[in-house]
């Protein structure tokens, strides 16, 4: 009986995560990652740019500059990077290109610094940014887009060629 059990056990298969949920983890970890990143980069003096950007419109009081502020931050950029990553998710996924992902972190890099510039009272205008701020920004942009990109394209890849093996293969 026992030995029938183990059997069963060891037969049991664990359901993968289903695309969608794949994509909101990536994206909650690619945004606490890379803006903490970004905090080590602010830290080292190679941008004048630090997460707590964010809560600057919304947000009132000292506290947002202090270390809850930063942590804070970095927890709610996680979150904005899941609409990222869904957006990519929508748009972009079915483009396994590494290119793809570049573009989509350097448009991201433009949107935030460029467009939406006016809503973040803490930040020069774009052309009065320095140049360390400006290319150590836009690094992290892109990589941040490279890590999202080809994390999704990559498994829409391996669940597609997963798809035409079954199809492939008699039940």
């Amino acid at each position: 009986m026992a030995e029938n059990q183990k059997r069963l056990e060891q037969n049991k298969h664990e359901k993968p995560m289903s695309f969608i949920s794949m994509v909101v983890l990536t994206g909650l970890f690619g945004g606490i990652l890379w803006s903490s990143i970004a905090l080590l980069a602010y830290v080292f003096n190679f941008t004048d740019v630090r997460p707590n950007l964010i809560l600057e419109p919304w947000a009132l009081g000292d506290w947002k500059k202090g270390w809850i502020g930063t942590v804070f931050s970095i927890l709610i950029i996680g979150v904005v990077s899941i609409v990222a990553s869904l957006i990519y998710y929508a748009l972009l996924r079915k483009f396994n290109n590494l290119w793809v992902g570049l573009i989509y972190g350097a448009g991201l890099f433009l949107l935030v610094f460029y467009v939406l510039n006016p809503i973040f009272p803490g930040i020069d205008s774009f052309w009065k940014l320095s140049r360390d701020t400006l290319i150590t920004t836009a690094c992290i942009y892109v990589l941040y887009g490279v890590f999202i990109g080809y994390s999704i394209s990559f498994e829409e890849a391996e669940r597609s060629a997963t798809d035409e093996k079954q199809k492939e293969s008699p039940a």
